[in-house]
């Protein structure tokens, strides 16, 4: 393989700054969150997120090996590996309190749902690169679209993740609307949606209307179903301004908070460093969202330009609905916090994000056609 040197030249270090800055306090905080959970472990928490990111780190350096364009014919293969891995799990995963989420190879344990998320892009921007056309969708086009992101929504939604199959959704919506959907057509479909709404209700399971019911009361079961968004809050306020402190959160090191390393892990490092460092963790995000969409608009080729909304908008919702979650602004659907929580599946395909965001700011100057 034959890589022009003057892509070096064109490395996005604001970027890859931003994204190591973050990855960076992830691993401080998970030091913390994890400090009184590692007693009888074999590895800390903390330092099995540092193998994951080893990898991560891998294959976000391979995804700018080879110009992304050439991922456009491989959209589609990757799309139906991911549903296959997804049916393997509903068929043969690992379960965990009650879900089937993770497939186990060898001494490796992940979950497929994360590789679905970046292969729904792929499919998107290949699909909507191929209509060659800038008009608005019509109902055929959006009906084709939607149906690409049916499997995997209904797979994941069967293991049951709702949260990662409204994450996919979310995801899928934001590159249909910044392709542009007809007046009339959008019109119609958020009154479908508002009038369906409520009927919607009724094929929810128990589980999923107990965490509706407590979003808009926990104080009705806090010992039960209430708990985790109650201490949640408990250890975001208790913050303050300047924090408790690092290692002096007591919600945390005294176990109050549940899954503190995964789902919780904002709630963590807002009792630790008070509002002022959770505002600066937000701020972070921010300028890696905005920079990513900087990255999308000046790319003058449109599968690059598709590609690099979608990956913006995966990183986006994770961190809107994760923050929100966790503050009882939204009810806890189980997302983590992109480059923050604990979990390997999350961290690999978040940096292979972060991987072909760099390919594409590498190559934008570049306007030779591959031989495919």
């Amino acid at each position: 393989m034959i890589i022009d040197r003057r892509l070096f030249k064109n490395i996005d270090w604001i970027l890859l700054i931003l994204t190591l800055l973050i990855v960076s306090l992830g691993i401080v905080n998970l030091y913390s969150a994890g400090l009184n959970q590692d007693t009888g472990r074999d590895t800390p928490l903390y330092l099995k997120q540092l193998y994951w990111l080893a990898i991560g780190l891998g294959l976000m350096v391979f995804m700018t090996t080879f110009d992304y364009r050439y991922l456009e014919k491989l959209a589609y293969p990757v799309y139906w590996l991911a549903v296959i891995l997804l049916i393997t799990v509903i068929l043969m995963g690992k379960v965990v309190s009650g879900s089937k989420r993770w497939l186990v190879v060898g001494p490796m344990v992940f979950q497929p749902s994360e590789l679905a998320k970046v292969a729904i892009i792929l499919a998107l921007a290949a699909y909507f690169y191929r209509q060659e056309r800038f008009d608005p969708l019509s109902w055929r086009e959006l009906i084709i679209s939607c149906l690409l992101v049916l499997p995997p929504f209904a797979l994941v939604a069967k293991q049951p993740d709702l949260g990662s199959a409204l994450l996919i959704t979310a995801v899928a919506s934001t590159i249909i609307l910044f392709v542009g959907v007809r007046w009339h057509i959008l019109v119609t479909l958020i009154i479908s949606f508002v009038a369906l709404s409520p009927v919607s209700w009724f094929f929810l399971k128990d589980y999923q209307k107990q965490r509706i019911l407590t979003f808009l009361n926990p104080e009705q079961d806090p010992l039960g179903s209430g708990y985790h968004i109650i201490q949640s809050k408990i250890a975001v306020g208790s913050g303050l301004l300047w924090g408790k402190g690092f290692l002096h959160g007591t919600q945390s090191q005294l176990n109050f908070l549940p899954e503190q390393h995964t789902d919780f892990v904002f709630s963590v490092f807002a009792e630790e460093w008070g509002f002022l460092g959770s505002a600066g963790l937000i701020v972070l995000y921010a300028l890696l969202i905005l920079w990513s969409l900087q990255i999308a608009r000046s790319c003058r080729e449109r599968f690059g330009n598709l590609l690099a909304v979608g990956i913006s908008a995966m990183i986006f919702w994770q961190i809107f609905i994760n923050i929100s979650m966790v503050t009882g602004m939204l009810p806890v659907v189980g997302i983590p916090l992109p480059l923050f929580s604990y979990g390997g599946s999350s961290l690999i395909s978040n940096f292979i994000g972060i991987g072909l965001l760099l390919n594409i700011r590498m190559r934008q100057f570049l306007f030779f056609s591959p031989t495919l």
